[in-house]
């Protein structure tokens, strides 16, 4: 059976449209995590035609997009944060309620469980060894559109701040000169930065300028390369010694990526 996109888009809205409430806070992050999705299908819907994809991949694709956040919601609902850390894994989360709402009902299993999967690894770190390839290719993707759209959102955070902080994007992370030395010898040194290791709004940026290395297809760093999502970040960063061996690195890495 074909995936009706329209109807999964439709069941995604109507579902956001549940929370709305007294609460102007959590009537701000419906709002938030709604047009954030809706972007983000844009996104995978631009990955995906770059790969030539057939009809049913981009049916699975748009649809992995529309579904990657369900569970945001009921995320910061619960406990006013979306801080995985501090709350629930929102991936897990998502997973559950797709189950048990039965949006993907009737649709083929094996596309089913390549939906799933991708929504359950969008968050992780790192992706799990041992994905099936049906499956890897839509995980990555969702990865690849998820994380450009939160650097468009980032970057204009950082260039056009009023001095009114949003938990949504700075995680309640204090906006202060500080950078931890852990943080940066992470990245310099090629490890994962680690969020349990962020202790403010720049270790934050740090961690962004990092996610080139888990970019998977090179229409994205294209998309990174066009957007200047690094130089913006590095302009909203106090510039030193680390930070400005940081931008070189990571920019030196999507010009690579982007020639190759």
């Amino acid at each position: 059976m074909m995936i009706d996109v329209a109807a999964v888009k439709d069941w995604y809205l109507s579902y956001a449209q549940t929370f709305y409430s007294s609460d102007m806070l959590l009537n701000e992050s419906v709002d938030f995590k709604t047009k954030h999705t809706l972007r983000v299908y844009a996104e995978i819907t631009d990955l995906g035609s770059s790969l030539n994809f057939n009809n049913t991949q981009m049916q699975v694709a748009q649809t992995v997009a529309l579904l990657h956040d369900a569970g945001r919601f009921e995320q910061y609902r619960k406990y006013k944060s979306y801080a995985d850390i501090h709350s629930h894994d929102h991936a897990q989360n998502g997973v559950e309620i797709i189950r048990e709402k039965g949006i993907l009902d009737g649709i083929d299993t094996h596309l089913k469980e390549g939906i799933l999967c991708a929504v359950a690894n969008h968050n992780k770190v790192k992706l799990p060894v041992g994905l099936p390839e049906e499956s890897l290719v839509f995980a990555k993707l969702i990865r690849d559109a998820d994380k450009l759209d939160i650097w468009h959102i980032a970057t204009g955070y950082y260039e056009n701040r009023t001095g009114e902080k949003n938990r949504a994007i700075d995680l309640g992370l204090p906006d202060t000169p500080d950078i931890s030395d852990d943080v940066c010898s992470d990245l310099l040194e090629g490890r994962v930065v680690m969020t349990t290791g962020l202790r403010t709004l720049n270790d934050m940026k740090i961690l962004q300028m990092g996610w080139v290395y888990d970019i998977n297809f090179c229409r994205t760093f294209q998309r990174i390369r066009e957007r200047n999502y690094l130089a913006r970040i590095y302009h909203a960063l106090p510039h030193n010694e680390n930070t400005g061996k940081i931008f070189r690195m990571v920019d030196e890495y999507v010009h690579i990526q982007c020639s190759s």
